[in-house]
Parts: structure tokens; C-alpha cells; sequence
């Protein structure tokens, strides 16, 4: 806890307070810094190199041609250059026999082992030029000619130091004003590109639960931020629908109660201001009958809560074989079963409510049979086990088919309160198969209705 405390207090906490403009503006200088100062040494660098290579290249040259005229014994007078460079040319003794006029005619530039070891190096090197009365530093190569003979050519380094210091000069001046436009231009950059984001955040602050519009702000470019909001918008619509959906529940479910408990208030008022001509047992028998409604809508409705999670709160196989057999038993009826065991992954006590809720509805609305059976579906669904429910009763008209499985949805008088309950069983029904990957739909059964639940086989 005390480290934790000491990083948040430290550097590391202290940056990460700051803004996400501040940061991405700053990493973004440094990483330009580094470039720049990158680029300003390679710039300095390559420009050193190239100036170096320019006077190597031209002494050289200076010194073949000596060595040519030395070779051809044409040294007959003063050497002669046009571009400041010092040639002197030094018998096998370490006499100098030719020089131009820039430089001394008694002391050569490099003594015997320097030139021995020019030679043997054949480059170019760096020289002090004040010894021998010339200020600043010197480019110095050595060509070996005919009969021992070696020729020096050296030319003053310093307009390269010039050169090469207006540069780093230039640099170290303009690397630092260009670094500061160019974070300047990235924060408005880096501001302008999270003008939406903040502007999606004060959307967001504006939004409470009693909002009329609960929409965030879209971005006109299709960009990253824009998709950002697309998606938000969709959560809040999905929210909202939840939201109503769930407001609509309380208020259905508020309604649904007022009826059994105004009863039970009713029977228990009227027995209590006459108990001398009530009927206790009758009494009891209707405060019993509305408590049985009152606790099959607390079950359902907490069947719905569990449900609504979208997932079964168990997964094992479930033979559906024996899971259909055994519910149909209970009302009498023989199932039609394949001769292959069909099982599927879910909650057993989950999918038995289902069938219960079918085989109770079709039992209550038949005319004279309910007829069950289990198959395994063909074609393109053959990874399907089918469930068929059917009665001979009045039917359903085809465009309430689907509005049956809506909450506290009940159709007619035949589905009444008293003999269909809250509405909530095909409700439960068909969000429980979706939680188990499976459908349901109604179909005409001539005359009657067939309930069709498709689950996937294991």
C-alpha cells in the first residue's frame, strides 16, 4: 500500500494525471526531438565526410600529377596550383627538389618515417600546420614516383571547419524552433482530433435517467471516433430498450398483483366485519387459491430474472428422450420417440419447465387430444432435435402467433386469467430455448396449433 502511495506521489503518477492532450503531445516532442537531433547529426555527419572526401580527392589528384611530371623529369621550375594546395617533392635523401610557392623549400611537411607510413596507409591524414608557420590544421597525402622520389600535397582544412561549423551552427539554432513549431502544430492537431471525444464526453454528462434523448454526439469524418459513437449510440439504444422493457415488466407484473392481493383484501375485509354468516373454510379455500396465483407470478417472474442473464445456469447433457417421456407421463399422453437417443447441453429443470408450460397449455385448450413427439430434424438442420407439441383446440389466428410470446400476453376469454394465469408461460418458453440456442414458433395444426422447439443436439 505504501509503494502504491509513494508511485501515485511519484513522477510516474504525477504523468500519468496528466491529460491524454498533454501526454500525446509530449511523447510526441520528445520522439520528434530525438529525430531531429538524429537527423541534424547524420546532416552534420554526411556534410563532414563529404567535404573531407572533396579535399582528399583533389590533393590526390594534385599529387598524381606532380608525380607525373616528376616521372616524365619535367620539374625544371616552381610548381604552380590554382586551388591553395601545398605540393613538395622530396629526393630519396630528404631533400626538397620542388615545391610551390605556399610553402617551406627546406623542410618537408613529414619527416621520413611520416612518409613512410603515409605510404603505407595510402590515405590522407590530419596535420598541424603552425610548426611549420601555416595556422590551422592540414589534409596531407603522400604518392610515391620513380627513383625514391615522394610528392606531398596538403591543403588547409580550415574553410571545411567553416563549412562544417556554419552548419552545426545552422542546426543547433534551428532544430529547437523547428521541435517547438511542430509540437505547437502537434497540440492543435492532438486538440482538434479529441474535440470529439470530449465532445462525446459532455454528451455522455448530459445524459441521465430521465433523459427524452439519450443519444451521443457523431462525428461527421468515419473515422475510429466516429464508429466509437455509432457503437455507444447502439448500448444506449440496446439500454434503453432494456430499460423499457424492464419498466414495462414492473408495471405489468404491479398489475398482475393488484388483482389476487385486492381479492384476498376483499374476502379477508368481508370476513372479518361479518364473521357470523361467513363460511371460514370458503373463506380459506379463495385466500389459498389467490396466494397459489400470487406464488406462480413470484416464480415466473424470478424465472424471467435468471433467464434474462441469457445463459442456462447449468450445462450437462440432457437426454431428451427420457426428459419428454417423463413429462408427458404426467399428463397421460404417450409421446412419439425416436429410436436414437437425442441429447442436448442446457438445465434440465430449465427445459422440463418448458415442455411442462407447452403440454399444460395444449392439455388446457384441446378439444379431445394432445399429441407429443421428438425427432431429429433433416436437411440443413439435422444437428437438431425437434419437439412438437400439438392440440385439437380453437388454434391461435396466424397474426398473434408471434405476439403470444410477449409478457402478460393472453389473447381471449378461453386464455382468461383464471385458466391461463399472468401470461408469462410462452414468454418463459421462448427465452429459455434461447438461452439453450434454440426456437420455437407456432404453426396451424388444422384444426389446432403445433408448438415447434428446435434445440441443437450435443
Amino acid at each position: 500500500m505504501a509503494a502504491d502511495s509513494a508511485r501515485r506521489r511519484g513522477p510516474v503518477g504525477w504523468w500519468r494525471r496528466r491529460s491524454l492532450r498533454v501526454r500525446l503531445t509530449a511523447v510526441s516532442a520528445a520522439v520528434l526531438a530525438l529525430g531531429l537531433a538524429l537527423s541534424a547529426y547524420v546532416f552534420v555527419d554526411a556534410l563532414s565526410r563529404a567535404l573531407v572526401s572533396t579535399i582528399d580527392e583533389g590533393i590526390h589528384q594534385r599529387a598524381r600529377e606532380v608525380v607525373a611530371l616528376s616521372d616524365a623529369h619535367r620539374l625544371d621550375g616552381p610548381i604552380v596550383t590554382t586551388d591553395n594546395t601545398i605540393v613538395q617533392v622530396v629526393s630519396r635523401d630528404g631533400r626538397i627538389i620542388g615545391a610551390t610557392g605556399n610553402t617551406d623549400r627546406l623542410v618537408p611537411l613529414l619527416s621520413a618515417e611520416s612518409r613512410a607510413a603515409a605510404l603505407t596507409d595510402d590515405g590522407a591524414r590530419f596535420l598541424d600546420g603552425r610548426p611549420y608557420g601555416i595556422p590551422g590544421v592540414l589534409r596531407v597525402t603522400v604518392l610515391r614516383a620513380d627513383d625514391g622520389v615522394t610528392v606531398i600535397a596538403a591543403r588547409s582544412f580550415a574553410e571545411v571547419q567553416g563549412s562544417i561549423g556554419a552548419a552545426a551552427h545552422v542546426m543547433l539554432i534551428g532544430t529547437p524552433l523547428l521541435l517547438v513549431l511542430l509540437a505547437a502544430a502537434s497540440w492543435l492537431v492532438i486538440g482538434r482530433t479529441l474535440r470529439p471525444i470530449d465532445a462525446l464526453r459532455r454528451g455522455a454528462a448530459e445524459i441521465t435517467g430521465t433523459a427524452r434523448s439519450r443519444r451521443l454526439p457523431v462525428p461527421e469524418a468515419h473515422d475510429e471516433v466516429h464508429s466509437l459513437a455509432m457503437t455507444l449510440n447502439d448500448m444506449l439504444a440496446r439500454l434503453e430498450d432494456a430499460g423499457a422493457r424492464q419498466r414495462a415488466l414492473v408495471s405489468d407484473a404491479a398489475h398482475e398483483l393488484r388483482s389476487p392481493l385486492a381479492s384476498i383484501r376483499l374476502q379477508l375485509e368481508v370476513a372479518l366485519n361479518h364473521p357470523e354468516g361467513q363460511d371460514w373454510q370458503e373463506t380459506a379455500e379463495g385466500v389459498l387459491e389467490d396466494t397459489l396465483r400470487l406464488a406462480r407470478l413470484a416464480e415466473d417472474l424470478l424465472a424471467l430474472a435468471r433467464l434474462d442473464e441469457g445463459r442456462p445456469s447449468r450445462r450437462e447433457p440432457v437426454d431428451l428422450n427420457e426428459l419428454v417421456s417423463r413429462t408427458a407421463d404426467r399428463y397421460g399422453i404417450a409421446a412419439d420417440l425416436p429410436a436414437a437417443t437425442l441429447t442436448v447441453t442446457g438445465d434440465a429443470m430449465d427445459l422440463g419447465r418448458v415442455l411442462t408450460n407447452l403440454i399444460d397449455n395444449a392439455v388446457r385448450h384441446r378439444t379431445a387430444k394432445v399429441a407429443v413427439a421428438l425427432t431429429q430434424a433433416g436437411g440443413p438442420d439435422a444437428r437438431m432435435a425437434e419437439i412438437t407439441v400439438t392440440d385439437d383446440g380453437p388454434g391461435i389466428p396466424a397474426e398473434d402467433r408471434e405476439r403470444v410470446f410477449d409478457r402478460f400476453t393472453r389473447l381471449d376469454a378461453a386464455r382468461s386469467r383464471d385458466d391461463g394465469g399472468a401470461g408469462l408461460g410462452l414468454a418463459i418458453v421462448r427465452t429459455t430455448l434461447h438461452a439453450h440456442g434454440g426456437t420455437i414458433h407456432l404453426t396451424d395444426a388444422s384444426p389446432g396449433l403445433t408448438a415447434v422447439v428446435r434445440l441443437p443436439l450435443s
